[in-house]
């Protein structure tokens, strides 16, 4: 006689057998699908959000591509800003840059939020990957680490009209203000790195690494991962007083 299934985890002493509590299959989800996960632990709580590869806007890139998806991201910065249990967000980017438009949505928002926030640029935090860079209250760049800074462009595209001229300048114009109001670059500084020529072959613009960034105004300091959490709990600290 068939006798009825059971259908619940097999038990085991073994303790990485257990099943897991629904917190933990929740973080796993987080890291996979969003690349993004919440600590919490006796001073705050800290949500880590990762930007890497391309940003990735209204266009979808080949699937084979590392991308980060500007309609994940920004519904994520509004429930963290909301979230009564998050007390502060670390940001780790490594992007290659990626939808202008996209980007500074996501920097706009970050820029805005109330709670503590520090970006920590590991790689590169290049192109569009600037202003995500200073859109925190504190940025910090790893020694190692490399910024682009050029002009907007399109590439592979001839423009043929004053209109479309018109667009990308006004464009360029918002990306140096938010800079320059989010950091400590100035605006003189900030279009000489933009349009250095003999740099970068076949387009102008900069690479700079981790102290120069830091000598120029554009990140606040060298830093490492402890750095950046430790910065986090400070200000956790100081809100909680």
């Amino acid at each position: 006689m068939e006798t009825e299934k059971d259908m619940t985890a097999p038990v085991s002493n073994e303790p990485d057998s257990q099943p897991k509590k629904p917190e933990e299959i929740y973080q796993k989800d987080q890291i996979e699908d969003m690349g993004s996960s919440t600590v919490r632990s006796g001073r705050g709580t800290i949500h880590c959000l990762t930007i890497v590869g391309q940003i990735e806007g209204h266009q979808l890139l080949p699937a084979d591509n590392k991308t980060t998806k500007y309609e994940h991201v920004l519904p994520q910065l509004a429930a963290i800003e909301e979230a009564e249990d998050i007390d502060g967000l670390l940001i780790l980017l490594n992007t290659q840059g990626g939808d202008v438009e996209a980007g500074l949505a996501i920097a706009e928002l970050i820029a805005g939020m109330s709670k503590p926030t520090v970006s920590l640029v590991l790689g590169g935090g290049h192109s569009i990957g600037v202003p995500l860079a200073v859109a925190a209250k504190m940025s910090m760049i790893a020694p190692s680490a490399a910024m682009t800074i050029h002009p907007v462009r399109l590439t592979g595209v001839v423009i043929g009209v004053p209109q479309t001229y018109n667009y990308f300048g006004k464009i360029q114009e918002r990306i140096v203000r938010f800079v320059t109001e989010n950091s400590r670059i100035t605006r003189e500084r900030f279009t000489e790195l933009m349009l250095k020529t003999g740099e970068l072959a076949a387009d102008v613009g900069t690479v700079i690494y981790g102290e120069e960034a830091v000598e120029s105004g554009l990140i606040d300091r060298i830093g490492t991962l402890s750095d950046a959490l430790g910065y986090l709990h400070e200000e956790i600290a100081k809100r909680k007083q």
